[in-house]
């Protein structure tokens, strides 16, 4: 298919985040936009700003005829959206054509240098931290990012069209339409077993990801997984180590150890052994790619993150607010380790809004170990997303299994209040549902209140 004789394209689930982002390059790329999305949020408004046509009705008849020409109109979807979507079903049987975003994103990036960051975590924040090296490098890129950019307020971040930086989702498999140059695998932890069954058909689906790879092209892997590649690691021997690890006025400072030198002083402003860990990967494939190793050091010390990655809301000598998008066990425990390195002896409260019915029941022991490491839990009702709910798989479940006696189900009506009468000093809100709306109205509560 040629993306150049299309001039509309129309997005189903425009909203989510990835889909946000290819609206936005389509955009700039002067193509008519527009789209569905069930529900208007802050990211809807902002493609909204930039003339895009968005609709939250699944009715056909209000869809702009400029969308309704096969012949120049393509259609994008993510697999949120179910087969019964009425505008879907249309478009599908009307002759359009009619894409999952994953390969829009092959088609964008199969003529090009592509970059692709895989893995159960850390996505996100890799592939901005890749895409902001490369853009201080000033190489000719654009990178579709899964969360909003602090360093860019956007999701997607453009200079060029020559590379192309993107998230390999392994989520449906979508990451198997992708063709990269260069390549990252920063996890396989068992997820989305909904999709998979078991961990191993995962693990099966990221091996075969890495034939993907185009001729001569590149795969860096973290230390330890059961994959052949360029390796990297914190703190132990590897093809890319980050060593001589100290936290300065809340900063890593650190070395790296690439297999040609070793470059010193490298500063982070984001907290976590994991961030460090993506920070070191994100690294190494711009050095891989032909980077100057200090250009990116410079670079680096200038990156914000991602908001909703342990994004700070509020912070003050006696009280800190924290928003994480965390959503998996492990992601929990990441968020824990860098919180508590920060601030050991202060007192943490988290606010926990499970996502899927799925997750919650293939990882429920492994969410109660989790949770029950903060001093004060509590837990929202769980977020379906694009799930119908499953027999006895309830936030009260998960409750009952967590070994701690300071712990709660509440409402999203009853946050504030319940932060504003704990005593912790450390308060953080974690989850992927939509207890991220949630967060402007807290923090502005919360500053009133004190």
């Amino acid at each position: 298919m040629n993306l150049k004789s299309i001039h509309n394209v129309y997005f189903i689930g425009i909203g989510g985040i990835g889909m946000s982002a290819l609206a936005r390059y389509f955009v700039a790329d002067t193509k008519h936009v527009g789209g569905y999305d069930r529900t208007q949020t802050e990211i809807t408004d902002s493609l909204e700003e930039i003339g895009v046509n968005i609709h939250f009705e699944d009715d056909i008849k209000i869809v702009d005829s400029n969308f309704l020409n096969p012949k120049h109109t393509l259609i994008v979807y993510t697999p949120a959206i179910p087969e019964t979507h009425s505008e879907l079903q249309f478009f599908k049987s009307c002759g359009f054509n009619v894409l999952k975003r994953s390969e829009v994103l092959g088609l964008i990036t199969e003529n090009s240098i592509c970059l692709a960051v895989a893995g159960t975590h850390g996505k996100t924040t890799t592939t901005s931290i890749l895409g902001h090296l490369l853009k201080e490098c000033n190489v000719e890129m654009t990178a579709f990012l899964g969360g909003i950019s602090e360093n860019y307020n956007s999701n997607l971040i453009q200079n060029g069209s020559k590379i192309f930086v993107v998230e390999a989702d392994e989520f449906d498999r979508s990451f198997l339409t992708l063709s990269p140059d260069f390549a990252c695998i920063t996890s396989m932890d068992a997820d989305h077993l909904d999709i998979y069954g078991e961990k191993d058909a995962l693990v099966n689906s990221f091996k075969a990801f890495t034939k993907k790879l185009k001729p001569q092209g590149k795969l860096l892997i973290k230390k330890g997984l059961p994959l052949k590649g360029i390796t990297y690691a914190v703190d132990e021997n590897a093809d890319y180590t980050a060593t001589n690890i100290k936290i300065e006025n809340g900063a890593y400072v650190f070395d790296i150890k690439t297999p040609k030198e070793i470059i010193k002083n490298v500063l982070l402003n984001l907290p976590g052994r994991h961030n460090l860990s993506n920070a070191l990967i994100a690294l190494a494939m711009a050095v891989e790619l032909g980077c100057a190793p200090y250009s990116l050091v410079s670079a680096l010390a200038s990156y914000k993150g991602v908001k909703r990655r342990f994004t700070y809301q509020i912070k003050t000598s006696n009280f800190v607010y924290i928003d994480d998008y965390a959503h998996h066990p492990e992601e929990i425990n990441a968020v824990f380790q860098a919180v508590t390195e920060m601030y050991p002896d202060k007192q943490k409260m988290v606010v926990f809004q499970p996502h899927l019915y799925s997750r919650t029941r293939d990882f429920v022991d492994d969410f109660a170990k989790s949770l029950a490491r903060f001093d004060d839990i509590r837990l929202l009702d769980i977020y379906p997303a694009r799930e119908l709910p499953i027999s006895g798989i309830t936030s009260k479940w998960l409750l009952d299994k967590i070994d701690n006696p300071n712990k709660r189900l509440i409402t999203k009506a009853e946050i504030v209040s319940e932060i504003q009468n704990s005593t912790s000093q450390i308060v953080l809100t974690l989850g992927a549902g939509d207890i991220g709306e949630e967060v402007k109205h807290i923090k502005e509560q919360l500053s009133i209140a004190s």
